[in-house]
């Protein structure tokens, strides 16, 4: 990638090992101390929501979240087409007083700089999200540190398997369900392969001068 014989680097590996070996070889973009880890998930509208940090820095201050928020935009204007991407810092509650200081100050810099007279950043900023909240589709990108966004991630993907665990049982519980499971299979396959975490597979680290993708250590073959 870095020679430009490649476009893209994949690594179903360590992340913490490819990132440093990312951030090494390609380097930072000009303005961004850390790269980011963001990824694409489904929501119940129509756009999908970008989210990072997703572990690639289990710590970020408010500088870093600020990057972050820049950089999320702008992937969700390039994957999603939204002109100025509407984003939310990651809390424990809405409430301007809620969260840590970090996210505080973060909250504080967005705004400063979205309300500048020059048109500020190409972003709408607006505010804290919970986590119930993030696959709603109320907002285009949620941003947090890796430590906070990787639990979030991983405990979304493991109600997406206990949601489809339990729909199995149930259709396979009696020959009244295996029935009920044939007339309604054309929905049960959409909602399984929206909940199907191979297929929302990926997280890009954005911030780096070259692409590099970093695949879910318990992806499949596909």
């Amino acid at each position: 990638v870095k020679t430009g014989a490649a476009g893209a680097a994949v690594s179903a590996g360590n992340t913490g090992a490819l990132m440093a070996m990312s951030k090494i070889a390609l380097r930072t973009m000009p303005g961004i101390d850390r790269p980011a880890l963001a990824a694409i998930m489904p929501t119940l509208q129509a756009h999908d929501v970008v989210m990072l940090d997703l572990g690639a820095n289990t710590e970020a201050d408010a500088r870093n979240l600020v990057q972050y928020a820049v950089m999320g935009a702008a992937y969700s204007r390039i994957v999603n087409g939204f002109d100025k991407p509407v984003v939310r810092l990651l809390n424990i509650g809405t409430e301007e007083i809620k969260g840590t200081e970090e996210l505080r100050d973060a909250a504080a810099m967005l705004t400063a700089a979205c309300a500048r007279a020059d048109g500020g950043l190409a972003l709408v900023f607006d505010g804290f999200v919970e986590s119930d909240k993030i696959n709603r589709g109320e907002t285009h990108v949620v941003v947090t540190d890796g430590f906070s966004g990787n639990i979030a991630l991983k405990a979304i993907e493991g109600s997406a398997r206990f949601v489809t665990d339990l729909l199995r049982q149930a259709f396979t519980s009696s020959l009244r369900s295996k029935i009920g499971f044939l007339v309604s299979r054309p929905a049960t396959e959409l909602l399984r392969h929206q909940l199907d975490p191979n297929n929302h597979n990926g997280a890009v680290f954005l911030g780096l001068n070259g692409v590099v993708v970093k695949s879910h250590g318990s992806a499949n073959a596909k």
